[in-house]
């Protein structure tokens, strides 16, 4: 039976008081907290550093789960490991070597994982898939939060699927982006384990009852990937 984890992402938060937001989520039912760290480079924003995680760790004993929309990503993705992350994941083509990237991460005793763009193809998990942890499937363009779900994410959750069952291993498939109880059921259908959601939990003004619905779309009777 898969077992689901929700990730509410920090991008949608009170900026002003995160580390209470962080205690508040977690209370309310979150698994994981999910980073979002955008450079204005890579994508068009500027949110996060290594000192903002290392500020918040002593908040919670929830994994964090740090998404790196930066370029270069080597001397970030150590950082963000010394400051407290769990799992760091990368864009490949942010990577000038993404094998060597990946090393570091492990190097720290970190999970890794690799993020697919909406229009981005999969095949480097041919070469991959037996040195992550995670794969990230953006279902909106990177680099601002509250938008909209891209149905064709679904066709490239359900390939993913495929390859990660394929290789027997136990990698976690996570989705990104327009993640709301209206469309929760529809990603995990084509076989998506993890869930990122910020302006649908962090908009909401009571967090634990959007997750409990969340979870209440996970569990109904239906045709759930095992």
């Amino acid at each position: 039976m898969t077992t689901y984890h929700i990730a509410p992402s920090l991008l949608s938060a009170d900026f002003a008081r995160l580390g209470e937001e962080v205690r508040a989520v977690v209370e309310a039912g979150a698994d994981w907290i999910h980073f979002d760290v955008m450079d204005n480079h890579y994508v068009p924003n500027l949110t996060f550093g290594p000192m903002v995680c290392q500020a918040l760790r002593p908040h919670t004993t929830a994994p964090i789960d740090v998404h790196l929309m930066v370029q270069p990503v080597d001397t970030l993705a150590q950082a963000f490991c010394k400051a407290g992350a769990d799992l760091v994941s990368f864009h490949p083509d942010a990577s000038a070597h993404v094998d060597r990237t990946l090393q570091l991460i492990k190097a720290e005793g970190k999970r890794s994982g690799l993020v697919f763009n909406p229009a981005a193809p999969l095949d480097i998990l041919e070469w991959t898939l037996d040195k992550i942890d995670l794969v990230l499937i953006m279902s909106v363009n990177p680099g601002f939060g509250g938008q909209s779900f891209i149905d064709s994410a679904l066709r490239k959750i359900e390939q993913a699927r495929k390859l990660i069952d394929r290789s027997g291993r136990d990698i976690r498939l996570e989705v990104d982006g327009g993640i709301k109880v209206d469309n929760i059921r529809r990603a995990a259908d084509a076989g998506a384990d993890t869930f990122v959601a910020g302006s649908a939990i962090f908009g909401a003004g009571d967090y634990r009852s959007v997750i409990q619905a969340m979870r209440a779309e996970l569990s109904a009777p239906g045709p759930l990937v095992a």
